[in-house]
């Protein structure tokens, strides 16, 4: 959780307030698009000089499946009374399934649609920067935050995360900057099986003894995949988490090539030099050796690329031993749910990165908002968001649902759910992933109890991510990343599912047809950018808490492989 700046953000807050009048005797214009809705003001007035008289309905963009349970719908009903009494204004929902997600994301985002207003986005996973470049965010004034959300806009800047958020001197999205969320990828699997499978104190530690755990479910349990995973939407598999975990590679946001968002980064230990592990490092051939070895034991299922289904449930029902995601959902989400629908199974965690310490601190755009640049009413939109992100009462409406139906308050002040409530059929999935606030999150009292345990080991091994404010230029390599994507999306998803018969071979060819497509071209166009970036803020270093630099990780990657494996055992003895 983050420190309580309580007292210095509503200082904050009363200083933007004085800015924001002085602005407003000033004349200050809109700096964030047209006001075309009936509400538009100076970007500096005041908060009772808003107009609001014309109702409007914001439309908010999310990830994931609409819920079909009607809890969103009687959740929506009682939250838009309130923003309609405040602001005069209703929330709608649309969502981009998990189905093709990465496609429908980006489409919907450049269709033109002017129902749109705030944009769930991030730059790690959602494409943000590649985004911003195309077009698709609308630029936000600093008047117009201090004017339109200036809760928001008081803490952010109390925080000094607004320049992460520009580009070209522009601020495009707002950070979820309150919120800790490590979303460090791994696989979750069951301890119980683990240790019978001869796996000490049934704790993965290697990326190889997956293979074991794998093969002891093959063998053992004959209802059970030993990891039915959806492959059609996991199109690179688990081969950049091997690369993590054997290498020192880090990967850049915002230069994703298609779908495969990892291909660029640097080594660590030569963090001045951009490189791709998938076209440079003899790892990917290590990697699709293992995939081909799980392909042939039957780790998953024969038509893995064209299955689309839910491992999360089949891990709950027993039919699967494995899912794959990312620390948050291991501990808010896998751990309760396998305690109560797999008793006594012990689930744990092995994080990619766990044997090197390769893991970074969470990002502050891993999670974001944007307002669409196609947005009638953006001025109304960031009322909207200021309420849903700091009303206690919206903001626990949105996140949790109706009190005494979807959740309750413990005497303790802690999150529980009502008797027979089962997230699989009951869940809220309001999927609010761009502007969670620590001040105001309820602790979950079903969360695991080795939580903030779990959380501190990351913290002490976990170094900051150099690179959240280093943007490359997209436009001037898209046709040859498009290039490039093309031949990864014909060997990468086969590589990661093992398909082919000579993995090597396949490599091989792969990486002729990427040089062949524009690899050297797009390589020395991003150095000239990182380039540019280390002169401007000097040579490119991983610090951790303690003040070591990803030049000392290389040489102490065995001490920390073995600091991370006692790690995980003692966290795991306390208890997703």
């Amino acid at each position: 959780m983050r420190k309580n700046n309580t007292r210095k953000r509503a200082i904050a807050l009363i200083m933007a307030s004085m800015l924001a009048a002085s602005l407003a005797g000033c004349g200050g214009n809109n700096g964030g698009g047209s006001s075309t809705s009936g509400n538009s003001t100076a970007s500096g007035s005041t908060a009772s000089e808003i107009d609001t008289s014309s109702h409007e309905v914001i439309n908010m963009l999310v990830l994931g499946n609409r819920p079909t349970n009607g809890r969103l719908e009687a959740m929506l009903e009682q939250l838009n009374a309130i923003l309609t009494e405040k602001v005069n204004a209703e929330l709608e929902y649309t969502y981009v399934e998990w189905t093709d997600w990465q496609t429908q994301y980006n489409l919907q985002l450049l269709s033109g649609d002017t129902s749109l207003d705030l944009i769930t986005t991030a730059t790690d996973w959602l494409y943000g920067w590649e985004n911003v470049i195309k077009g698709a965010f609308m630029p936000l004034s600093e008047e117009m935050l201090q004017t339109y959300a200036p809760e928001t806009y008081a803490q952010v800047t109390e925080d000094g995360d607004w320049d992460i958020c520009k580009y070209e001197d522009e601020i495009y999205f707002i950070p979820e900057d309150n919120y800790i969320q490590y979303t460090n990828q791994g696989m979750f699997y069951r301890g119980d099986w683990a240790a019978e499978a001869g796996i000490p104190d049934g704790t993965i530690t290697e990326f190889e003894q997956l293979t074991q755990y794998f093969q002891w479910i093959k063998d053992n349990k004959p209802d059970c995949i030993p990891w039915d995973v959806a492959g059609k939407n996991l199109m690179g598999g688990v081969l950049g988490g091997y690369i993590s975990s054997k290498t020192d590679y880090v990967c850049f946001n915002g230069v994703g090539v298609g779908n495969f968002t990892d291909f660029w980064g640097v080594m660590q230990s030569d963090g001045n030099t951009v490189t791709s592990p998938y076209m440079e490092s003899d790892a990917l051939y290590e990697a699709a050796d293992l995939m081909k070895e799980w392909n042939d034991m039957g780790v998953w299922r024969e038509d893995v690329l064209n299955f689309d289904g839910d491992s999360r449930e089949e891990m709950y029902a027993g039919t699967s031993g494995a899912d794959q995601h990312h620390a948050q959902t291991y501990y808010s989400t896998i751990v309760p749910n396998m305690e109560a629908k797999q008793p006594g199974s012990d689930p744990k965690f092995y994080y990619w990165g766990m044997e090197n310490q390769n893991v970074s601190h969470p990002l502050k755009l891993h999670q974001a908002c944007a307002i669409s640049a196609n947005s009638q009413h953006p001025e109304r939109a960031l009322m909207v968001y200021d309420l849903l992100r700091n009303d206690e009462e919206c903001y626990r409406l949105l996140n949790y649902g109706i009190e005494g139906e979807d959740y309750l308050v413990t005497d303790d002040g802690k999150l529980a759910r009502p008797d027979g409530w089962d997230q699989s059929k009951d869940a809220l999935d309001s999927n609010f992933w761009l502007g969670r606030n620590d001040d105001l999150e309820l602790q979950d009292s079903t969360w695991w109890d080795g939580t903030q345990d779990f959380i501190a080991n990351l913290n002490s091994i976990a170094y900051d991510y150099p690179f959240e404010n280093f943007i490359i230029d997209t436009a001037a390599i898209s046709s040859q990343q498009a290039a490039l994507a093309n031949v990864l999306s014909e060997y990468l998803p086969q590589l990661a599912y093992g398909k082919f018969d000579d993995p090597h071979a396949a490599i091989d060819e792969m990486r002729e047809e990427l040089k062949a497509a524009g690899y050297d071209d797009v390589k020395a166009s991003i150095q000239a950018d990182l380039d540019a970036f280390v002169e401007e803020h000097g040579d490119v270093q991983f610090v951790r808490d303690g003040g070591s630099s990803a030049a000392d990780t290389t040489t102490a990657s065995s001490a920390s492989a073995s600091s991370a494996s006692a790690a995980s055992t003692s966290s795991s003895s306390a208890a997703e």
